[in-house]
């Protein structure tokens, strides 16, 4: 998995590219903790991501509540064909604000 960060003001858009599963989704819950203090707008763009396994949709929820929790705001952008319908399965496009 790679991270790729962009941060403008308050706004922080990060690209996923690979897998987001359970080897990798504890270095995303890392790089979000460090990086969404002071943060109100975070952009998740999955155009790249192959895979999310339920870790990783654990991680994204948990980015949602923080922002949530701090009256911020959390985008999911861009998700390929197969994380589309894994969002669909799980019910997190109900969840997420997926775009």
């Amino acid at each position: 998995m790679k991270i790729t960060k962009m941060s403008e003001g308050d706004k922080l858009t990060i690209d996923i590219e690979g897998r987001l599963d359970s080897n990798t989704a504890p270095l995303l819950a890392k790089e979000l903790e460090t990086s969404l203090d002071g943060v109100h707008d975070l952009t998740v763009d999955l155009s790249t991501l192959i895979y999310i396994s339920s870790m990783g949709l654990r991680v994204l929820l948990s980015a949602q509540r923080k922002l949530r929790a701090n009256d911020g705001t959390m985008v999911v952008k861009n998700p390929t064909e197969l994380v589309s319908e894994i969002l669909d399965l799980t019910r997190f496009n109900e969840i997420l604000n997926i775009e």
